[in-house]
């Protein structure tokens, strides 16, 4: 779902408003949802009003009851594909219990906010179908365990993988159309990302288009998505809490506890206390720290044990080159070495290089110009003498006149500064006056054939620009100012040490 589209529709359902009582459902979002009900996409406005008011107390926004820029924007972001129906009815029971202790009927024409849905048991098999092509199927299922045991510590359930025959809960990748119906067909990149079945269905599906991630933050992380559609598949509704992990739209893995106390009376209503005293609510940076340990092993094993680096199946967070010609590709904690005879080595910690360093970067640059490292991660950005820490550094990118989170970065020579690809726009960093250069950011249109979202670039040997997205490449020759050739990269290109591939069977 793109603003764009949404605000032409906003306006022409106001439009529309002013000369009939009929409206427009802007792209179905909240028929989609839950919030308006009829076999058509005319509605009454009144309706229409009231169903984006309640979009807007879910959401956490202003209650307007209005279609304005801060409710359009928020109905853009990814978000979990379950029905919002019954949401507002069920915590408001739920709250009603906590201050009364009694649980009060609550009618409604669409569902009972009385009639929860839930499993008659409390041990649950669940079973993994299969999984993304960029992850193994060990950071899989270490992700999903985690993500089970998040709700077992806070309840009286219990869980058991079970990887043959039947289970009660499934977990599932497709792409688009799978048989879920065309509300429920995945959209790639950004929009839904997941949904899930209540009980007694149980089952969870996810978007096998978009980047799933353990500890990166080009990406979604898998646990946070598979944690929140569990919650679905035991029977709790979204939820209207700030940081609540059954927010409609996923919470980010940060320093605070990952269950909201909404989430575990939730939970808790349907299923009871756990048997110890006190549940274990363990905080996310401890569990951010734990994913980054598994990951690092998985990937060493599957570097064991098919002699290809991960990142050859399309999945890193930034690529350089060094003054050596050594090309250094960067995903999570850790990064590879790719000498210019081919030889590959890695992972390696990067850390233990550049201390001082987050976990994961998003962008990062050689410049020959200086010899100097600079990476770049949400606001800051650092830069690097060898492997030590200029002084001043890190800086907030806003100081500089840079973008946050940018897409990838580069040094480009035929201008003499340092590139910054940012959705739509690029920006020309002046690297000895570490300010933008004036007239600057402009169109990424400027470079013919470059398509946004790219998550890596350098200039190789060659003198032409390669960027980087997912699987493909694009070749960028400066002379000709656009794009001359594009392809996968792991097979197409023998520099990234990636021949050779054998193709995945992981893949329904």
């Amino acid at each position: 779902m793109k603003v764009w589209i949404l605000i032409v529709t906003a306006l022409v359902t106001a439009h529309t408003a002013r000369l009939s009582p009929q409206v427009v459902d802007p792209e179905g979002f909240l028929e989609k949802y839950g919030y308006l009900h009829h076999d058509h996409y005319l509605h009454n406005a009144v309706e229409v009003q009231s169903a984006i008011r309640e979009f807007q107390w879910l959401s956490r926004l202003p209650v307007t009851g209005q279609l304005d820029g801060p409710t359009l924007k928020q109905m853009a972001e990814p978000r979990c594909g379950v029905s919002d129906e019954g949401s507002q009815q069920i915590w408001a029971q739920r709250v009603n219990v906590i201050f009364t202790g009694k649980r009060r009927l609550l009618h409604r024409g669409r569902r009972s906010a009385a009639k929860a849905e839930k499993w008659y048991k409390h041990h649950l098999t669940y079973q993994i179908v299969n999984w993304p092509r960029h992850l193994s199927l060990g950071s899989v299922r270490l992700a999903v365990r985690a993500a089970f045991q998040l709700w077992s510590n806070v309840s009286g359930l219990v869980f058991q993988e079970v990887p043959k025959g039947p289970a009660d809960i499934r977990l599932a990748f497709y792409e688009g159309d799978h048989n879920d119906g065309v509300s429920n067909a995945f959209d790639g990149p950004g929009g839904t990302l997941a949904h899930a079945f209540l009980p007694r269905r149980g089952e969870a599906h996810f978007d096998m288009a978009e980047r799933w991630t353990l500890n990166g933050h080009k990406g979604h992380n898998l646990f946070m998505v598979t944690a929140h559609e569990i919650g679905h598949t035991l029977g709790l509704e979204h939820s209207p809490v700030r940081h609540s992990l059954m927010s409609p739209y996923y919470r980010k893995l940060g320093r605070n506890l990952v269950l909201s106390w909404d989430d575990i009376i939730a939970v808790q209503q349907l299923y009871g206390k756990p048997l110890g005293d006190h549940p274990v609510r363990l905080p996310g940076q401890v569990l951010h720290a734990a994913l980054q340990k598994w990951d690092f092993t998985e990937l060493q094993k599957q570097q064991e044990t098919t002699g290809l680096p991960l990142y050859c199946q399309g999945v890193f967070d930034a690529i350089t080159m060094d003054q050596n010609e050594t090309v250094l590709v960067f995903r999570g904690s850790v990064y590879w070495t790719i000498s210019a005879e081919g030889t590959v080595s890695g992972p390696l910690s990067i850390r233990q290089r550049w201390s001082n360093l987050p976990q994961a970067i998003e962008a990062a640059a050689f410049s020959p110009l200086d010899s100097k490292w600079y990476f770049f991660k949400g606001k800051r950005i650092w830069r690097y003498t060898d492997s030590v820490l200029d002084p001043s550094f890190p800086r907030k990118s806003s100081e500089l006149g840079l973008p946050r989170h940018p897409d990838c970065a580069f040094y480009y020579a035929p201008l003499g500064h340092m590139v910054l690809f940012k959705g739509s726009r690029y920006f020309v960093f002046d690297l000895k006056t570490l300010r933008q250069e004036p007239y600057y950011p402009r169109r990424l249109t400027d470079w013919t054939g470059v398509p946004q979202g790219t998550n890596g670039a350098l200039t190789h040997r060659d003198g032409r620009l390669y960027l980087f997205r997912h699987q493909r490449f694009w070749r960028f020759d400066p002379g000709k100012v656009r794009v001359t050739r594009e392809g996968q990269w792991a097979k197409n290109l023998s520099w990234t040490g990636c021949s050779n591939i054998p193709q995945s069977n992981n893949i329904l």
